[in-house]
């Protein structure tokens, strides 16, 4: 399997330059000018378009049992829509509830995964409860290349662990070099406020960020950072939503604690207004952390071009609005939380980022591919174009115009939270290891040709 592509300018997150690649047998052989095609190999003039290292979503929910549904997306939906977007590494959340044990979690993600994937994957492993049978099952789960966890300040009682289990957490995480992803909340807090607001009858999507305001997470980034500092664990605080919660991870990590930060395409360019929509329209952007005030979108831009910020993901967790958001119709702390984004990250960020000027070309594919690798143990594997590295490209049209519209998607959900945005710029073609998955917005690749990403740790 050959692919020769022509006259593409070259996109990294240091360098641009107009080439041609060679990719034979999944990976780049090489890069230069005026290349030759070996016999039968498939030729792509991709002059006027970008070449850029195939885009990574380090927080997916693409299998999720939660509160009391399950998401729509499986791994062949929801990998082919990551395809169509430009994603060709998705690293999804392993989230057994506190009732399962950890390998029987594991092992329930694979079944879920195997043959059914389009694109490569990995997991982080969540761990919801640690007691005395837990730390072998993680030994064993990281032995088979899963080389971070995650952990939830939040959702008492469901995922949540307490300030013992954070610690032991921590303290194995250090021991093996594995990364800690965190989900920033207070539980308590989120509780007592939830009581209090459907106490006094105010039971909207609205109320839902007052149950959880941004000093909420700033609390939780806080109070993770301090377990960081005393065991020097490498965290990795995900989908940081607001300033006061920036502000303390920045604090943290002048003071030499190792963390990360990773933001959303949602929390860029949309807020708290959407979850108050009238007519229960707004149960379609609750999610946790919950969109914030306009004025925190200008820190996050700031965040990422300055590099304080590291990565944009999604947390793409698809619940239909009908049929699943109206669970919690009269109790907003019921409405299953997250919004479909999978597909669309990589357009919006080009279009409302790149296209506006808030961010360079090489911050872009910084932040939605290379660093993702860099953090997480797949680089120069992925996120890069460079001799020997996965053929992993996406050729990319700027000259190309859409619109965004449920009607048209290819994830398995009946809205879309961007519903009639403009698009400028799209991928063209998209491979995986060097086969061709999408031409022209539309999936042609192969099913089950996605893998299982085993990545190694990087002990003390």
């Amino acid at each position: 399997m050959s692919l020769l592509i022509k006259n593409g300018t070259i996109v990294t997150a240091t360098d641009r330059y107009v080439a041609d690649i060679l990719c034979e047998g999944e990976v780049i052989r090489a890069i230069g000018h005026d290349l030759s095609a070996p016999a039968g190999a498939e030729v792509i003039d991709a002059t006027g378009k970008y070449v850029f290292p195939g885009f990574i979503d380090p927080h997916t929910h693409i299998y999720l049992p939660f509160m009391g549904t399950y998401s729509k997306d499986n791994y062949e939906t929801g990998t082919k829509a990551a395809l169509v977007g430009g994603t060709t590494t998705i690293f999804d959340m392993c989230c057994p509830s506190r009732a399962m044990e950890a390998l029987d979690g594991f092992n329930t993600w694979n079944r879920e995964s195997a043959g059914r994937a389009a694109c490569d994957y990995s997991y982080h492993m969540g761990v919801t409860r640690f007691d005395e049978t837990t730390e072998a099952q993680l030994r064993e789960i990281v032995q088979c290349g899963v080389s971070s966890f995650k952990i939830f300040l939040a959702y008492k009682g469901a995922f949540g662990i307490d300030d013992t289990e954070l610690y032991r957490t921590l303290k194995l995480a250090k021991e093996l070099g594995v990364v800690v992803c965190a989900h920033c909340e207070n539980e308590t807090l989120v509780a007592e406020r939830q009581k209090e607001l459907l106490a006094a009858g105010l039971t909207g999507p609205e109320q839902h960020h007052e149950s959880r305001p941004p000093r909420v997470e700033a609390e939780g980034v806080h109070h993770l950072m301090s377990f960081a500092e005393l065991t020097g664990a490498s965290t990795y605080i995900v989908h940081l939503s607001c300033q006061e919660a920036l502000d303390e991870a920045i604090s943290a990590r002048q003071r030499g604690v190792q963390v990360a930060v990773e933001t959303l395409i949602q929390y860029l360019l949309i807020d708290k207004t959407y979850a108050e929509r009238p007519g229960f329209e707004g149960a379609k952007y609750v999610m946790s952390p919950p969109l914030r005030d306009a004025r925190n979108q200008a820190v996050l831009w700031n965040g990422l071009r300055s590099g304080l910020v590291q990565t944009v993901a999604t947390d793409h967790a698809p619940f239909d609005f009908v049929g699943q958001k109206p669970m919690g119709k009269d109790d907003f702390t019921k409405i299953p939380n997250g919004i479909p984004a999978l597909e669309e990250r990589v357009n919006l960020l080009y279009t409302y980022g790149v296209k506006t000027g808030k961010i360079d070309l090489h911050t872009f594919v910084n932040v939605a591919s290379t660093q993702a690798a860099k953090i997480f143990g797949l680089y120069p594997k992925k996120g890069a174009i460079a001799l020997g590295s996965d053929a992993d490209l996406v050729i990319y049209d700027p000259d190309w115009r859409g619109t965004v519209s449920a009607a048209n998607q290819t994830m398995n959900v009946d809205y879309s939270g961007f519903e009639g945005w403009k698009l400028e710029g799209r991928p063209s073609v998209v491979t995986v290891r060097g086969e061709v998955a999408v031409r022209d917005g539309k999936f042609v690749g192969t099913v089950g040709r996605g893998k299982f990403l085993r990545r190694d740790c990087r002990p003390a």
